[in-house]
């Protein structure tokens, strides 16, 4: 296991950064008092943390608390951990979430790990450019949180824990909107999903089973309508890589153009390319985070698989690498699709839905 220490060095101890240094200067104090936070990733790649609001003992343990803190909402019933639960690495099985006026939310919430490998905008439709600017969006949403941002502020200064930790975490008591996001930033940015059965593997620590070995060579092969008996699922092309997401943007043929009734990312970039286009998400931990899809369509992976296999709907923006499987599917038999999901499982993450370091800190 590789172990990493970023941030400032502790010859600036005693520097603070105040909160009326112009926007673009970090609100982070690192110092003997507030070390770096030593972030655990294993084999995945190094991370690239932000310049700007480096992981900090004491700014991680502020941003856990927020998480998990209820005055957060209008009326003090949920936290961000209601729609992001530890137990389904930290997202929800409903379909879509209900906020505390009892309504849905418009998309399915996803879920929060790995985050510091996540270079290309956030939520499913890329709307917020860093994690900071996500962390806050909830709390205002009226399907959500419902909350104003100034209330949040006043609720937690009333609080002589929160002042407390403000302090530590970044040099002064004083709390604001832009600190309380820096300070979930950090949170987030520390939850990493890296202990899997699979990463096992590749270390040599485990081997897999003749199913899960079947599923595996079929995830990585790629489609091949000349040679059927070659021919993989090809989930690679758009999750490939460490963090089994290529992190992009794509239309994977859920509805044909008559019948789209969310934009996705054309809603973002205004462009007609980007139509219906949601973030394809990593499938670590895929086991434990139903339904899938950005509107939660489907309940099982059985249901996604056979989707891929046989469901993909033509339309202008769809994936062109999907566009190329819809003559003939991917011709997988009951057993292929039972390998597959199989594989999948062990990318399951069990030591993060129990890493202390992630509860509920209360």
């Amino acid at each position: 296991m590789r172990l990493t220490k970023t941030g400032l060095t502790a010859v600036l101890s005693g520097i603070v950064i105040l909160w009326g240094c112009s926007k673009d200067e970090p609100d982070t104090q690192t110092s003997f008092n507030n070390p770096s936070y030593t972030l655990e990733y294993g084999a995945l790649p190094e991370p690239e943390q932000p310049a700007d609001n480096p992981l900090t003992v004491e700014g991680v343990k502020l941003g856990r608390m927020l998480f998990y803190e209820t005055a957060l909402s209008g009326d003090g019933t949920q936290s961000c951990a209601s729609c992001h639960r530890q137990a389904n690495a930290f997202t929800d099985t409903a379909r879509l979430s209900i906020g505390i006026r009892g309504l849905e939310g418009k998309r399915q919430a996803m879920a929060v790990f790995n985050m510091l490998w996540n270079k290309n905008e956030f939520f499913w439709d890329g709307r917020a450019h860093l994690l900071r600017d996500q962390s806050i969006m909830p709390i205002q949403d009226p399907l959500e949180m419902d909350e104003t941002l100034d209330n949040v502020v006043s609720k937690l200064s009333a609080m002589a824990t929160y002042t407390e930790q403000f302090n530590k975490a970044f040099g002064s008591s004083e709390i604001n909107p832009k600190r309380i996001a820096l300070a979930l930033e950090q949170f987030m940015n520390s939850i990493v999903s890296y202990r899997s059965k699979y990463d096992d593997y590749l270390a040599g620590k485990q081997t897999l089973t003749p199913a899960e070995e079947r599923g595996r060579k079929l995830y990585f092969a790629e489609y091949n309508s000349f040679f059927p008996e070659e021919s993989g699922a090809d989930c690679a092309h758009c999750h490939g890589g460490a963090n089994f997401s290529t992190g992009r943007y794509a239309n994977n043929g859920l509805d044909s153009s008559i019948d789209f009734t969310d934009l996705g990312r054309e809603n973002v970039t205004g462009n007609v390319n980007d139509r219906a286009a949601f973030k394809v998400t990593s499938l670590r931990n895929i086991e434990l985070t139903p339904p899938y899809m950005h509107d939660g369509r489907f309940a099982s992976l059985e249901e996604v698989i056979d989707h891929y296999d046989h469901g993909i709907k033509g339309s202008p923006s769809l994936d062109p690498a999907l566009q190329s499987t819809r003559g003939t599917g991917l011709m997988l038999d009951a057993q292929e699709k039972s390998d597959l999901i199989t594989f999948l499982k062990t990318l399951t993450d069990y030591a993060l839905i129990n890493d202390p370091r992630y509860s509920d800190p209360n």
